[in-house]
């Protein structure tokens, strides 16, 4: 946003970022109180929030450790175990390609879905950032074998629960689960891996007695326990991401998917439709890899809305 803001000086403030894809609407509920910020957690804390997690998840607590935030999670994975070389269904975000090169192991990115070439662990994001494909988990199942670990990456997963291979969780079958995205509380930092018990071990041994703030203990167990705010929500963001699609048709961007926390465009002229928007307070994300590629985040508020489709109305000279 910073950047952003200096290469467009003039754009309207304030700045309305519509890069990521986090819910604009956040869960409100209860936070630490201040006396919790004053001291180390009790462990017991956080086994109450992977309790909760757990049951949202439908796993058992015993599969799930909590971590500060998924980045984190895929960053360890890695080094957790002995596979010299990974594939990662691609196109996705670069974050598990960074991990796997900088623990030292070879990257395959151009692999299908059955992992050919097959390689001795696979990464799959599932729905996947940013062309929202699916995969029913049926299907990923099958790709875990005794010479391949499998890891998904349900960073989106919440919006898609009957995806989750979650409950298939073992030591070759690994699951990462982020807090931030669907419930709108990115800062918090929380992410958690759902696995067998030698990963487990390996992740709490990684992060110690105290993985996660108090900040995260709080928001993340009332939150997962909160059933009801969870259903209203998955229902308002599939409304807000149909309202996003019928602006983007209309304004002659072509729809590639996504999941109702964000939509992939294309069109011949995306940079231009980025420096527009940008002029209009609006920020979006390109690819550099893919030019003729936008993603587009949920706007938070009735004025966001409002700026983005008289932006879109006016269209790209």
């Amino acid at each position: 946003m910073g950047e952003a803001a200096v290469l467009f000086p003039n754009a309207p403030l304030p700045w309305i970022d519509l890069s990521t894809g986090i819910n604009p609407h956040s869960w409100t509920g209860p936070r630490a109180d201040f006396s919790a910020l004053q001291r180390l957690p009790d462990p017991a804390e956080t086994t109450a929030l992977e309790a909760a997690a757990a049951a949202s998840f439908g796993v058992h607590p015993a599969m799930v450790a909590a971590i500060p935030g998924a980045e984190a999670g895929l960053r360890l994975l890695p080094r957790l175990t002995s596979a010299p070389d990974v594939g990662i269904l691609s196109p996705t975000y670069g974050g598990h390609a960074e991990a796997w090169h900088a623990a030292g192991r070879l990257v395959h990115t151009a692999v299908t879905l059955h992992g050919r070439p097959e390689t001795s662990a696979l990464v799959i994001v599932n729905p996947n950032n940013p062309d929202g494909r699916q995969i029913p988990p049926e299907t990923l199942a099958g790709l875990v074998s005794k010479r391949r670990l499998l890891i998904v990456d349900e960073s989106f997963g919440e919006v898609t629960p009957q995806l989750s291979v979650a409950s298939r969780a073992h030591d070759r079958l690994i699951v990462l689960r982020s807090f931030g995205k669907f419930f709108g509380l990115a800062g918090v930092r929380l992410g958690f891996i759902v696995a067998g018990p030698r990963i487990i071990a390996g992740v709490r041994a990684a992060f110690g007695d105290w993985p996660v703030s108090a900040e995260a203990l709080a928001a993340g167990t009332a939150a997962y326990a909160d059933a009801d705010w969870a259903d209203a929500t998955r229902t308002r963001l599939q409304q807000d991401s149909d309202r996003l699609d019928t602006m983007l048709v209309k304004a002659g961007l072509g729809l590639l998917g996504g999941t109702s926390l964000f939509r992939l465009a294309a069109c011949p002229h995306a940079a231009k439709w980025f420096e527009h928007l940008a002029r209009h307070g609006l920020l979006i994300r390109p690819f550099g890899q893919q030019p003729d590629w936008l993603r587009f985040g949920l706007p938070g508020s009735e004025a966001a809305w409002s700026r983005l489709q008289i932006a879109l109305e006016h269209g790209i000279a």
